[in-house]
């Protein structure tokens, strides 16, 4: 159903926190121009968590009429209750989208028992497809692949955003899950292994700066052209680490606007990037052989 470079869009901003709609618009149609295969709209790199109610919705409803049905549409609603969880995931669905990606819940730490009756919930609550989302890392919470393997009979968890960035954990639930569901690599350093072993995608940071380049690894790759997926992949590797050299979406959104494709806001508590990444990130832009707007850098 999904497959292939999905960003996780970044959600632009002015400096005053508010949401700059028209970079979010021309940042959609600037992805679809260069290849990219989906969005996910309004997710953890979009700042869902700093996001109202309303703005989630504002920002989906822009992404959603901006694409105009070109490529699939998919909206973060996690949430760490599970009737706040079906709420978003309801509105999103009124909203038009292709699909809803749900993180497992942050900080509280629920049992496996728990995210299973926690996803299966939403799931039977909202005829949407999901893509289930386990992050550890960010979360504290780690979905096991025997609870992947439980919650995969259900018709409508259709995938999961795995993003360990261990490739065991992607082989394990490819073995206990056959094909009822999708594998996404959550994880851009690991995600060309990720889809030599199985995985069908990606849910990408780096595809917000190097879209194309993204798409044609991602492309070579499922068609089987490993040689041009590896080298696409070193040419994107220094992006792959150092757009987390701070909390994402710190990196990605500084050189975003470095590229002018975007304000540059962010909202408390994420702050600018710090003056000693700057190079470093730049540098990984060169070698990609991204453009920025040299006046601009310090």
């Amino acid at each position: 159903m999904f497959h292939g470079s999905m960003v996780a869009l970044i959600t632009p901003m002015f400096n005053d926190g508010s949401l700059a709609i028209d970079s979010l618009r021309a940042l959609v149609e600037w992805h679809i121009n260069q290849g990219t295969d989906a969005i996910v709209a309004a997710g953890t790199t979009g700042e869902a968590s700093l996001l109202s109610t309303d703005e989630q919705q504002d920002v989906i409803r822009h992404v959603v009429e901006q694409v105009n049905g070109r490529i699939p549409v998919i909206a973060g609603t996690a949430a760490n209750a599970t009737h706040q969880a079906i709420k978003q995931t309801e509105l999103a669905m009124h909203q038009g989208v292709d699909g809803c990606l749900i993180m497992t819940p942050a900080y509280i730490k629920p049992s496996q028992e728990g995210l299973y009756l926690h996803y299966k919930a939403i799931a039977n609550a909202v005829g949407l497809p999901i893509i289930l989302y386990n992050v550890p890392g960010r979360t504290a919470c780690d979905m096991l692949p025997d609870t992947v393997a439980r919650l995969a009979q259900i018709p409508n968890i259709v995938g999961i955003k795995e993003a360990t960035g261990e490739i065991s954990r992607i082989v394990e639930i490819l073995d206990k899950c056959g094909e009822k569901i999708d594998v996404y690599s959550g994880d851009d350093a690991t995600a060309l292994e990720a889809i030599f072993n199985g995985a069908i995608g990606g849910i990408s940071v780096t595809a917000n700066v190097a879209p194309e380049l993204n798409h044609l690894m991602y492309k070579a790759a499922l068609n089987g052209n490993q040689e041009l997926a590896i080298k696409i992949n070193k040419q994107l590797m220094p992006l792959h680490k150092d757009l987390f050299l701070e909390a994402n979406p710190i990196p990605v959104k500084w050189a975003l606007n470095k590229m002018g494709l975007i304000p540059e806001g962010i909202r408390l508590p994420l702050t600018s990037l710090n003056n000693k990444y700057h190079e470093a990130v730049n540098k990984a832009l060169r070698h990609a052989d991204i453009r920025v707007l040299e006046c601009n850098l310090e």
